[in-house]
């Protein structure tokens, strides 16, 4: 088994342990936990924020690099768990990944000049 996926199958076991079994969800309740877990994200991203010093007019602050690492894990336990929701394994965001990676190349070789979300579509 290779890193990510042990990753999306301990995320798997701590969501049912929570008491959120994605295969047994309908569209009704995967939407609620995507939102469930963009706010979850989004309270990460803020706390990540507060590693840093963002703060220009403030003095005291410090560089927190170990909160730091801690809060991109807590953002990688809600963004697994928001991919298991939309129903895809490690493959699939590797496969998905690899994909959008190179559409990314092909817009810096283009000089992404104009916005073309059909390059995407394929994903």
């Amino acid at each position: 088994m290779d890193k990510l996926e042990n990753i999306f199958e301990l995320q798997d076991v701590l969501n049912r342990r929570i008491g959120v079994n994605m295969d047994e969800m309908n569209d009704e309740d995967r939407a609620k936990w995507i939102l469930n877990y963009v706010r979850a994200m989004q309270q990460e991203l803020a706390e990540l924020t507060d590693s840093v010093p963002w703060k220009w007019w403030a003095k005291y602050q410090e560089f927190d690099k170990q909160n730091a690492k801690v809060e991109i894990v807590d953002l990688f336990h809600f963004l697994i768990s928001l991919a298991q929701v939309m129903g895809m394994s490690a493959d699939d965001v590797h496969e998905a990944y690899l994909k959008k990676n190179k559409v990314n190349h092909n817009r810096q070789e283009s000089g992404y000049a104009q916005k073309d979300e059909d390059d995407s579509r394929h994903i």
